[in-house]
């Protein structure tokens, strides 16, 4: 297959993991009630939707590197569609948090096939301005699914969301199958895993990378998490939830366009980086204080800036010395953070404290920012 790689195909299976979980979170209050399970059970699926997801980021990761990106990234896409169609017609909460996790390890291919996708096409400068087009679906992606999740839920419950998620994994096959072109070099190096994974884990940049992109993460899933059971504390009807969608689609376009201006003035990583983290603690502290009125849901458009600008940096950054092992490499940084991100949201779900979490993750990742700019320097 000699076509080019569309962007436009590469940002809608870059997109599908964020859409397709987030427009499940406003069902996690039907969910609860449903099933007859506590609000810290209900939002335990999304901690353990993202162990699942680090495992299929593994296995699709060295899958592309193996059988080659097109042939992993049709298969998982595949997994998640019936997984959609399991968890529709599941009777229990055992059943649905199976389905769940499958569902995770299928959509796992959307981020690291095509990750490793655009990899292969671009490189250097290309490929920061790359990450940072796909900064901006990647910023706005959530805001999409929670506002469709919201309406889906209202209408139809939360069989309509899984009906939806699996409509959604269909299209993006059958799209996928006719114009997804194979981006494997011809020529490559093989390169074991095992070989691979122990190379990373020696390599203390590809740790920061890994903790610094949890914790952006946790800054926004933590809201997805956490706020349907706020807005249901606060008496405000759950659909309101859906519309904060909106609201959060400003800042992840602000993040996005402020990204772009400072690269063209050619900012370095790490001042974009510090500016991220500080706009990320100054949300948590806003947050802390508005936690429990209606306006909390205002400092999550800093949430959403401060990810617009810093994930697309990390990725376009984090493998740049893993040329010749780039699924297998992506594939174990996608390990590593994932697994990171799953702990944190167990916690996060456990604690009930969006404020808390967001402070807490925000401080760590500004820590870990000047750990950089001093190594750097």
């Amino acid at each position: 297959m000699q076509r080019t790689l569309s962007l436009t195909l590469a940002t809608s299976l870059m997109m599908f993991p964020q859409i397709v979980e987030t427009l499940y979170s406003p069902a996690l209050t039907h969910i609860a009630a449903g099933f007859g399970v506590s609000a810290e059970v209900a939002a335990q699926t999304l901690s353990c939707y993202f162990f699942a997801f680090a495992a299929g980021v593994v296995v699709w990761g060295r899958l592309c590197d193996v059988f080659g990106r097109r042939p992993a990234i049709l298969a998982g896409l595949a997994v998640y569609m019936l997984a959609s169609l399991i968890a529709m017609f599941s009777d229990t909460f055992s059943l649905l948090l199976c389905a769940r996790m499958m569902a995770a390890f299928g959509a796992a291919v959307g981020s690291v096939g095509t990750q490793t996708c655009i990899r292969d096409c671009f490189d250097g400068h290309q490929l920061a301005r790359v990450f940072s087009l796909m900064g901006i679906a990647l910023a706005i992606s959530p805001a999409v699914g929670v506002l469709s999740g919201a309406v889906l839920t209202h209408y139809w419950g939360y069989q309509g969301v899984f009906s939806a998620l699996a409509a959604i994994a269909a299209i993006l096959l059958a799209w996928a199958s006719g114009q997804l072109p194979e981006t494997r070099p011809p020529q490559r190096a093989e390169s074991a895993f095992f070989s691979t994974l122990g190379r990373m884990t020696q390599d203390r940049d590809i740790w920061r990378s890994a903790v610094l992109v949890a914790l952006f993460n946790i800054c926004m899933f933590s809201y997805y998490q956490l706020a349907p059971f706020l807005f249901k504390e606060l008496n405000i009807p759950p659909h309101w939830f859906g519309y904060t969608g909106l609201v959060l689609a400003v800042g992840a376009m602000v993040g996005a366009l402020v990204n772009q201006f400072f690269i063209a003035r050619a900012w370095t990583f790490t001042a974009l980086l510090t500016l991220a983290c500080l706009v990320s603690v100054t949300a948590g502290i806003l947050l802390l204080i508005l936690e429990k009125t209606v306006w909390f849901v205002l400092p999550m458009v800093l949430v959403m800036i401060a990810y617009g600008i810093a994930i697309p940096n990390i990725l376009a950054r984090a493998l740049r010395n893993y040329k010749d092992c780039m699924g297998t490499a992506g594939a174990i940084l996608g390990l590593f953070y994932y697994l990171l991100l799953g702990g944190g949201l167990i916690l996060a779900g456990l604690s009930q404290r969006l404020g808390m979490v967001l402070l807490l993750s925000s401080l760590c990742a500004l820590i870990l920012a000047i750990s950089v700019r001093h190594r750097q320097g």
